[in-house]
């Protein structure tokens, strides 16, 4: 039982387990809460949940409903939930290395150059150093900000700007605004060290490290590449559709300034992907808004880093793996490069596996709730990409949906690694192969 334990792919799981139940023990103690008596177990359970697997959904306002104490420990999750996944992420990229065959380590150490074991402790340290360099970058210009700007007290803006750094960073998308950041939708001097958090956060570890080792573009890697390019397709895409269908909605972008507009549609766009700050109204937006935001949730950010949703690099060799075949190719190539066969069967894996639980998952909260099918959707898709956007549903939905909502969060942040990796180590080949057959497709 406790070799079964120590297993890593099983201890990723186990250990954020543990943070969340540490982290509702800690919620539901009187001290955590402003009103009489502690939080009630779902509440907490709900709302450590969301904060470890940096979520950013919740039942209850964060600014009123949890003292200092219970900011602090919300704080605490989200800073040990994002580095955990970073740190968790990359030694499991290092475990799939090793349990690989000699001939496919070294054909992938050629072509993707991932980590060995004797840079695990160097890593560490990058991941740390980005981390704190970045929210410290970051708090200190939203301190100032909210200070210079908004003449806030510096007790609070010092603290209210280490919250909303590590937030960002960590892609978790809570505030300590009962408004979330919407007070600040013309604030480009706000929202802009957010977003560089965000984008820094989710762009993910094996980036980072590419980018750090390698100053030439021919170097980087493909998963580098395709991560890049597939970001900024997604960013400017994103934002050119929430232009396209709220410049005219009153309820969002309709009467303002066109640089308020432009901000507004950048930052929606950029959080979409994972963060789950707010600057719009969400439950304003158009249903043409709010499909194009379940996409871009549900493709999420970069692999190995605090974004969720099924991965950019996943979408990117699936959308290749059918290029290739309606062209009638016999390899998926991209930048020169051929991709696996087997990478391209984890990606279809792993779209399809994401699909069946979104969809079991929104056919039960239809069953259990009155509200309509795009709202349930998103909701669900919100939580299992670990977004935190929401419709405003969130505190409405009954034990049975919340409880289904953690489940949720908690398989979108770590089954996700843990699916993948298991994929990855699952990889073989048989001695022998059975007689071929063609179904008849379409």
């Amino acid at each position: 039982m406790r070799d079964h334990l120590r297993h890593p792919a099983r201890l990723v799981p186990l250990s954020f387990a543990i943070a969340v139940a540490v982290g509702t023990a800690l919620l539901m103690l009187p001290v955590a809460r402003t009103g009489p008596g502690g939080a009630d177990v779902m509440t907490a359970l709900f709302t450590a949940t969301s904060a470890a697997c940096v979520t950013g959904l919740v039942v209850v306002d964060t600014p009123t409903y949890w003292t200092p104490f219970g900011q602090a420990v919300i704080l605490a999750l989200i800073q040990v939930g994002g580095f955990g996944i970073m740190t968790g992420a990359t030694l499991l990229g290092v475990l799939v290395s090793r349990r690989l065959g000699l001939r496919t380590r070294l054909v992938a150490l050629a072509e993707t150059r991932v980590l060995s074991i004797g840079d695990i402790a160097p890593a560490l340290r990058l991941i740390l150093v980005v981390t704190l360099a970045v929210e410290i970058l970051v708090w200190i210009a939203l301190t100032l900000r909210l200070r210079l700007a908004y003449g806030e007290p510096w007790p609070d803006a010092v603290w209210n700007g280490l919250f909303h750094s590590v937030s960002a960073f960590n892609n978790a998308g809570f505030s300590t605004y009962g408004d979330n950041v919407v007070g600040f939708a013309s604030d480009w001097l706000f929202l802009g060290p957010v977003m560089l958090a965000v984008v820094l956060g989710g762009i993910g570890f094996p980036v980072i490290a590419d980018l750090w080792r390698n100053r030439q573009p021919a170097r980087w890697t493909v998963h580098t590449k395709a991560t890049l390019v597939g970001s900024a397709v997604l960013l400017v895409l994103g934002t050119l559709a929430v232009l396209g269908y709220e410049w005219s909605n009153p309820s969002t972008l309709g009467g303002a300034p066109v640089h308020e507009r432009v901000l507004g549609a950048l930052f929606h766009s950029v959080v979409s992907r994972t963060a789950g700050f707010n600057a719009l109204d969400v439950a304003g937006f158009t249903s043409a808004t709010l499909l194009v935001t379940i996409a871009l949730m549900f493709v999420g950010g970069g692999s190995a880093g605090t974004a969720g949703g099924i991965k950019v690099s996943t979408a990117f060799v699936l959308l290749l793996t059918v290029w290739s075949e309606i062209r009638g190719e016999p390899d998926a190539v991209a930048f020169r490069r051929r991709v696996s066969p087997h990478v391209q069967r984890q990606a279809l894996a792993v779209v399809v596996t994401a699909i069946v639980i979104v969809a079991a998952a929104t056919l039960h909260l239809e069953s259990v709730t009155d509200f309509p099918l795009e709202a349930i959707l998103f909701e669900v898709v919100s939580a299992f990409a670990t977004v935190g956007l929401s419709t405003g549903i969130t505190a409405q939905l009954p034990p049975s949906g919340e409880i289904v909502l953690v489940v949720l969060m908690f398989l979108g942040r770590v089954g996700s690694i843990t699916f993948a990796t298991g994929l990855a180590l699952k990889a073989g080949r048989r001695p022998y192969h059975y007689p071929e057959e063609r179904p008849i497709i379409g």
